[in-house]
């Protein structure tokens, strides 16, 4: 397959926060660039934007970044949306599928080949796994729209090659380099694009001491948690002073790796 103009949509997980790089907008890289990449050797005209933001719910997205990637007239579409709306105390997911149905009917419409992904499954421990029952069904409801409209999905919810946690940055929110990757790795797989991005191989997370992970989470609580819970509280998000890291179809920076 050879793609000559990608548009990625969504929040934090297609900006690339966890996976830094100062050289680039926002500070980030993240799997959407490690895709668009490798798209752009294939073609001489390849051109890629990401009008993702950190913090964005799914309203916003299909809000601020729908219509933006319309006009850009791209031939490969990836989104990812309602992370942030699933982890928020109250949510009507009905709802919430509804509004993404639309958004991607909207998208399949330009007859570009659009991705979806589900959420990854958090495990019935740690700080998500309350929430893990509304996660999986929210991700029936992606697969459901995924069929409906025939669009690739990228089932992160089914990915047990791979320990989650050794793949999450430190705030335990995002992916780290390597778990950006490994999803670049399964959306090229997906969208049958030859690559040499080589598999992620990931060594097991140390066995703290019980002090070792008392003092762990409190840190993990101090940086991440309680300003986390901040924002939330005040209405505020990570996002609120960022910009789209490409708003508009640019060259590539090549550094396949």
């Amino acid at each position: 397959m050879t793609f000559h103009r990608y548009v990625a949509l969504g929040d934090s997980f297609t900006e690339g926060v966890g996976d830094p790089d100062p050289s680039r907008p926002n500070g980030l890289r993240g799997w959407a660039d490690r895709v668009a990449e490798v798209l752009a050797t294939q073609t001489d005209d390849f051109g890629y934007a990401n009008l993702a933001i950190r913090g964005r719910k799914l309203a916003p997205i299909v809000a601020e970044q729908v219509d933006a990637a319309i006009a850009l007239e791209p031939d490969l579409i990836t989104v990812h949306g309602g992370g942030n709306d699933v982890l928020r105390p109250r949510v009507d997911i009905d709802a919430l599928a509804a509004t993404y149905d639309a958004a991607v009917a909207r998208l399949v419409a330009t007859g570009a080949r659009v991705v979806m992904f589900t959420v990854y499954d958090p495990g019935a421990g740690g700080i998500y796994g309350p929430m893990r029952g509304r996660m999986a069904i929210f991700n029936e409801w992606v697969r459901e729209i995924a069929d409906r409209h025939d669009v690739t999905l990228v089932d992160m919810w089914r990915m047990r090659e791979v320990e989650i946690t050794a793949a999450m940055d430190t705030d335990r929110m995002h992916l780290n380099s390597f778990g950006h990757t490994y999803i670049a790795r399964a959306v090229l797989d997906a969208i049958g694009v030859t690559h040499t991005i080589p598999p992620v191989e990931l060594e097991p997370l140390p066995v703290l001491r019980r002090r070792e992970t008392w003092a762990a989470n409190a840190q993990w609580t101090r940086e991440f948690l309680v300003p986390w819970v901040h924002r939330r509280i005040t209405g505020r998000s990570s996002g609120d002073t960022v910009s789209a890291k490409h708003p508009a179809l640019s060259r590539v920076q090549l550094q396949v790796r």
